[in-house]
């Protein structure tokens, strides 16, 4: 094999490898304006960081206890690199608020979430679930946020 063809063809090669992009993590939405995701396709070689459940005890009902956590999850994220764009799943605990009746303040808990996952500035919004539970480790919580982080490979 002549050596000026055999270093061409790996040139060739290389160029063609760097031309492919990698994989991009995928949010898949039933609608255009679905503020959670119906799924997230994350591709091998991701970095994934799972993010432990924060509770919040603060007063002023679920609203403010969400918006509490996704402060506190917010900095964790950023102290490892990650932001909210970068989160696929969210697993919310709610406890029943008194005020309702002992149901869970979905409503209040989904106005904060929308004010962190979906404004214009965040396009990603993450796959998630929320359950009403009965009670929550931290003494006065309502609200437990878990969250999965990935980042794709370059």
């Amino acid at each position: 094999m002549n050596l000026r063809f055999a270093l061409g063809a790996i040139a060739a090669l290389a160029i063609a490898g760097a031309a492919h992009a990698a994989p991009a993590i995928k949010y898949i939405y039933g609608t255009p304006t679905a503020f959670i995701a119906s799924g997230v396709i994350v591709p091998p070689g991701s970095e994934i960081f799972f993010v432990s459940g924060v509770p919040s005890a603060i007063p002023g009902g679920t609203e403010a206890q969400t918006t509490d956590v996704l402060t506190k999850l917010g900095a964790v994220l950023k102290a490892q690199g990650y932001g909210f764009a970068d989160v696929v799943n969210a697993k919310v605990y709610l406890v029943g608020d008194p005020a309702l009746g002992g149901k869970m303040d979905f409503a209040g808990m989904n106005t904060a979430f929308k004010k962190v996952f979906g404004p214009a500035d965040e396009p990603n919004r993450p796959s998630r679930v929320t359950v009403q539970v009965a009670g929550l480790a931290a003494p006065g919580a309502m609200v437990e946020i878990e969250l999965t982080a990935a980042k794709a490979p370059k």
